[in-house]
C-alpha cells in the first residue's frame, strides 16, 4: 500500500484554492473591464482624479521638503547660538580656576562637564566631553565624561574625525541619538533624529585641548512634521473628492444627453421612428439635440417615402404580371399555331415563327420571375418542407442541363459522399437554386476543355448541408462583387444568355436560400473562375454556424484578387 506525500495533499489544495479565487475575481474583473470601455463618464473621472493626485503630490511634496528644511535651519541656528553661550560660559569658568589642586586636570574636567550636563537634562539636550585630543583612546571605548544614558555612537565618526587635532572649529551635523532608559532587565533603547555640535576647549591645567558635543534632539521639529503632514494629507484627500464629485457632476451633465441620444438612436433603428429627443435650453447640447431631432424628422419623411415608393413599385410590378398573363396567353396560342405551320412557309417566315416561339418562352419565364419576385417582395413567399435526398435532387437538375453542357462541350461532374446528404428543404425552390447555379456555371464554362469540367459536390454535418457549383471561367472581378446577386446583373454586359435566363436566377436564389435560413455565398477570381456555395440547416427552423464545404475552392491559386461576396443571415464567425 503506497501513501500520498503531504506535500501533494497541500500542493493540490492551495491550487484548489486559486482556481477557487480565480473563478471569483475573473468575473468581476471581466464586468469591470466592460465598464470601463463603455463608460466615458468613469474614465473621465477616474483619469481627472489621477492626474489631480499626481499634481497635489507633487505640490505636497515640495511643501513638505521646504516645510522641512525650514524648521531645520530654524532649529540650527538656535541650536549654534545655545552651543556660543555655553562654550563661552565654559570657557569663563576656566579662566577663573587656579589650576593648582591635586589631579587638578580631572577636577576642571568635572567642572566644566558637569554644569553643562545638569542644564542639558533640563533643557533637553546631552552632552560629552572628549579628549585629550592627540591620546590614543576613541570615543566610543567609553573615555571622556557624558550624559548619563548616552549611547557614544550617536556621536558621528566623520565629526569625531574633524576634531582630531587642537584650534579646530565648531562644526555640526545630523545624527542619530541613541539612549538606554532603565537598568537590568528594564533596560530599553530609543532612537530619535539630533543635530550633534562639536566645540574645543582648552584646560588651564594641563593645557591640553578638550572637545565638547552637544546633542539636540529633533523631536519637535519631527512632531511639527508629521503634523504639517496629516494637515497636508486630510486636505489633498478632501480636495480629491471634491475634484471627482466636480468631475463626475460636469461630465454627467456631458455625458448623460449623449447616453439619452443613444437610447434614442436605437430606438430609432429598430423601426420607432417616432422618437425625438427632449430639448431644453440653448446650448450647445440643446443645439445637437433639435439637429438630431431635424435629422430623424427629415429621415422618418425620407424612410416614408422609399417604403411607398417600394409599394408602388411592388404593387406595379405584381399588377403587371398578372395583367400580362392573358395577353401573353393569347400571343402564346397564335404563336403555338404558327410554330406548327411553320412547315408550310417559307424560310424567312418559318424562321421568324421560331424565335417568336423562343422568345415568348423566355418573355413567360420572365413574367414568372418577377411574380415570385413580388412574393418576396410582399413577404408572402412560404417553405412547404420535406425530408429529401440532395444528392437525387442534384443529378436530376445536372441530367436535365447534359444538353445544355452538350452543346457547349461542357463536361459537368458530381461529387457526393457515400452516406445520403439529406435536409428538410422546400424541393421546388432548393431544384431552382441548384439549376441556376448550374446553368450559370455552364454558361461562363471554358468550352472545349475536359481538365475543366463543371463540379457539383455534396456535403452534410450534424446541423447543415452545402452544394458548391465552380467554374473555371470568367470569374469575379473585385468591382462586380458586390452586384453578383443584383436583379439583372450580368459578370459581361456584352455577353449574351445561353441558357435563356432572365437576369433575376441569383436574385431569386439569395431569397430562397434566406427562406430556408441559409447562406448563397459566392467566391470569384479573375481568369480562374467562380464557386457558389449554398448552405442550408439539415432540420427545418435549424441556426447555421458553419458550413460542411469550404467557400475557397482548393485549386484556388493563392493570390490577393480574390473576392468573397455574398451575405450571411445571420452572419457568424463562419469557417472557411
Amino acid at each position: 500500500m503506497t501513501t500520498r506525500p503531504a506535500g501533494a495533499g497541500i500542493g493540490r489544495r492551495v491550487l484548489d484554492g486559486l482556481r477557487a479565487c480565480w473563478a471569483w475575481v475573473a468575473p468581476r474583473l471581466r464586468r469591470g473591464l466592460t465598464f470601463w470601455r463603455r463608460s466615458i463618464q468613469a474614465r473621465v473621472v477616474v483619469s481627472t482624479v489621477v492626474l489631480s493626485a499626481v499634481v497635489i503630490s507633487g505640490v505636497g511634496w515640495i511643501l513638505l521638503q521646504q516645510t522641512r528644511d525650514g524648521l531645520l535651519r530654524h532649529r540650527v541656528e538656535l541650536v549654534l547660538g545655545e552651543v556660543d553661550a555655553e562654550v563661552t560660559d565654559a570657557e569663563v569658568r576656566l579662566e577663573a580656576a587656579s589650576g593648582r589642586e591635586v589631579n587638578a586636570s580631572g577636577q576642571q574636567q568635572r567642572d566644566l562637564v558637569d554644569p553643562i550636563i545638569e542644564r542639558g537634562d533640563s533643557r533637553g539636550y546631552a552632552v560629552v566631553l572628549a579628549g585629550p585630543e592627540g591620546a590614543d583612546r576613541p570615543l566610543r571605548t567609553g573615555g571622556g565624561e557624558y550624559t548619563s544614558g548616552l549611547d557614544l555612537v550617536s556621536i558621528p565618526a566623520s565629526l569625531e574625525e574633524h576634531f582630531d587635532a587642537p584650534s579646530r572649529a565648531t562644526a555640526w551635523t545630523y545624527t542619530e541619538i541613541v539612549r538606554t532608559r532603565g537598568t537590568g532587565a528594564d533596560a530599553r533603547t530609543t532612537r530619535e533624529p539630533g543635530i550633534v555640535v562639536g566645540s574645543q576647549v582648552q584646560l588651564p591645567s594641563d593645557g591640553q585641548t578638550y572637545t565638547l558635543y552637544f546633542l539636540f534632539p529633533l523631536t519637535e521639529e519631527q512632531e511639527t512634521l508629521s503634523l504639517v503632514t496629516r494637515a497636508l494629507l486630510t486636505a489633498a484627500g478632501l480636495l480629491l473628492a471634491l475634484v471627482a464629485g466636480l468631475t463626475w457632476l460636469v461630465t454627467r451633465q456631458v455625458v448623460s444627453p449623449i447616453r439619452m441620444a443613444r437610447r434614442v438612436a436605437e430606438r430609432l433603428a429598430a423601426g420607432r421612428l417616432q422618437e425625438r429627443l427632449q430639448v431644453s435650453g440653448e446650448d450647445d447640447i440643446a443645439r445637437l439635440a433639435y439637429s438630431f431631432n431635424q435629422m430623424a424628422t427629415s429621415l422618418q419623411r425620407q424612410i416614408r417615402q422609399l417604403e411607398e415608393l417600394s409599394w408602388v413599385q411592388r404593387r406595379f410590378v405584381s399588377d403587371v404580371s398578372h395583367e400580362l398573363r392573358t395577353p401573353l396567353t393569347t400571343v402564346r396560342m397564335a404563336s403555338d399555331v404558327l410554330h406548327d405551320a411553320r412547315a408550310a412557309f417559307d424560310p424567312a417566315t418559318a424562321r421568324s415563327a421560331e424565335l417568336m416561339q423562343a422568345e415568348l418562352d423566355r418573355f413567360e419565364n420572365l413574367l414568372v420571375d418577377l411574380l415570385e419576385i413580388s412574393r418576396f417582395d410582399a413577404g408572402a413567399a412560404v417553405l412547404a418542407t420535406e425530408n429529401v435526398n440532395l444528392g437525387d435532387l442534384v443529378r436530376r437538375v445536372v441530367d436535365a442541363a447534359r444538353p445544355l453542357a452538350d452543346q457547349r462541350g461542357i463536361r459537368v461532374r458530381v461529387e457526393e459522399p457515400t452516406e445520403a446528404v439529406r435536409a428538410d428543404v422546400d424541393v421546388r425552390r432548393i431544384e431552382r437554386i441548384v439549376r441556376n447555379l448550374v446553368t450559370n456555371a455552364i454558361d461562363h464554362a471554358m468550352a472545349d476543355d475536359p481538365t475543366e469540367a463543371v463540379l457539383v459536390r455534396l456535403a452534410s454535418d450534424d446541423e447543415s448541408a452545402a452544394i458548391t457549383v465552380r467554374d473555371h471561367g470568367v470569374g469575379l472581378a473585385p468591382g462586380e462583387a458586390s452586384m453578383v446577386f443584383n436583379r439583372f446583373w450580368r459578370s459581361d454586359p456584352a455577353r449574351t444568355r445561353t441558357s435563356g435566363g432572365t437576369g433575376l436566377g441569383l436574385a431569386i436564389a439569395q431569397e430562397d436560400a434566406h427562406l430556408h435560413g441559409g447562406w448563397l455565398q459566392a467566391w470569384g477570381r479573375t481568369g480562374q473562375g467562380a464557386q457558389f456555395r449554398l448552405t442550408v440547416p439539415r432540420h427545418a427552423g435549424g441556426t447555421l454556424r458553419h458550413s460542411p464545404l469550404p467557400l475557397v475552392p482548393d485549386d484556388a491559386a493563392s493570390s490577393d484578387a480574390a473576392v468573397v461576396v455574398g451575405d450571411v443571415v445571420p452572419a457568424p464567425q463562419e469557417e472557411r
